[in-house]
């Protein structure tokens, strides 16, 4: 019996017929398509506008707004929310001259809406900018049909268990690759610093990779890395979940490994400095289970088992080249004695401004406990 994809409806209008409209000319007219956070902290939205020439900067591109009562963050009797763009993308989708542009998310006061993480983020950044902070992060997950099940997965039951899947080849192996390469390439149209791509453990999930990043860069291109994501999912008529654990029992979770290094961590001898960071680290626990996903921890509680290539939600751990380890030393590292290090605890929705910020707090501004330091 041939099995049906569960795909949506849009996914099967006649995209030839769309590409005779996009082939039409819009003389200097630019089509700016501004992306922003809404109130859960893990979906994105969006909407367009046409500016009369196209945008050399992201200063060129000016404040909008937007209704927050639909996207839970304001109430309807005042409802305004301002969008304030902050990093520009070229458009995908659009292609040339159109414009993606990430915008920060201002209540009518002016303050930062309650899911703009990426304000305070920004002003640690600033702070630390002279330590030249560089990441990377690693975003898994998952392909669903509309249905909710896994793409690809039989109907009733489930696939084999994992082993072959990991970077896997093969038609019985992989599922969706068309939608990651596709992704893969927009990101590289776009200008997302995307740098490698894998299949991963449980078929249907996947994983990219974005940076190196220094300072706010990395929430900025992981942010819209998501957003295209999401975009070209839509197209294939497909669901990306960032859940950190789809599938329960003997599947693996998804997270959002982030690898760090300061400029001296990066130096001959850097080695000293990466285990003086894993040490404030290890006081810390408690604080970037937190922070690391959406929901304090509770998300993460579902993935950080000590199975599946994770570590304990209870337990700080490190060790080279352990990736059952709350912070693992690359092998590499190890015996050059300098490079940067890798944390294994963020959950695949996590916020990376969150991340990001949480990591210079601790390890080069010297935080300790679960409070943090306002430096207004």
């Amino acid at each position: 019996r041939a099995v049906v994809m569960s795909v949506s409806h849009s996914s099967k209008l006649n995209k030839l017929v769309r590409e005779q409209y996009m082939k039409l000319p819009q003389g200097d007219l630019a089509q700016v398509t501004y992306v922003w956070i809404d109130g859960s902290g893990e979906g994105v939205r969006c909407k367009s506008r046409t500016l009369d020439k196209e945008p050399k900067s992201i200063e060129d591109v000016p404040e909008w707004n937007f209704d927050g009562s639909s996207t839970a963050q304001a109430e309807g009797s005042n409802s305004d929310m301002f969008l304030v763009p902050v990093r520009m993308f070229r458009d995908p989708f659009c292609l040339d001259p159109n414009k993606l542009v990430l915008c920060e998310v201002l209540k009518y006061n002016r303050k930062p809406a309650e899911t703009n993480l990426r304000h305070t983020c920004k002003k640690v950044m600033d702070l630390v900018k002279d330590s030249h902070p560089w990441f990377g992060m690693e975003q898994e997950y998952t392909l669903l049909g509309i249905n909710g099940h896994p793409y690809g997965w039989p109907d009733n039951g489930f696939p084999g268990p994992q082993g072959p899947y990991y970077c896997g080849v093969g038609a019985d192996k992989v599922y969706g690759r068309d939608i990651v390469e596709s992704h893969y390439k927009a990101c590289l149209y776009a200008g997302v610093k995307i740098c490698g791509t894998n299949a991963e453990v449980m078929p249907s999930q996947w994983e990219f990779q974005v940076g190196p990043c220094e300072g706010i860069e990395m929430g900025d291109h992981l942010w819209m890395a998501r957003f295209i994501l999401h975009r070209v999912c839509e197209d294939f008529g497909v669901v990306a979940t960032l859940d950190p654990k789809p599938m329960t029992g003997n599947w693996n979770g998804a997270g959002c490994h982030t690898n760090y290094s300061t400029e001296e961590m990066r130096k001959e001898g850097g080695l000293k400095h990466i285990e003086a960071a894993i040490e404030k680290l290890s006081k810390r626990h408690d604080y970037h289970i937190c922070v690391y996903d959406p929901r304090g921890g509770r998300d993460n509680s579902r993935r950080l088992t000590g199975h599946h290539e994770t570590s304990n939600i209870f337990e700080f751990s490190a060790g080279v080249a352990n990736r059952g380890a709350s912070i693992r030393i690359p092998r590499q590292v190890g015996q050059d004695g300098y490079g940067y290090f890798e944390d294994r605890r963020p959950a695949a929705n996590c916020d990376p401004y969150a991340v990001t910020e949480a990591i210079m707090r601790t390890t080069v501004l010297n935080e300790t406990g679960v409070e943090t330091k306002d430096y207004a």
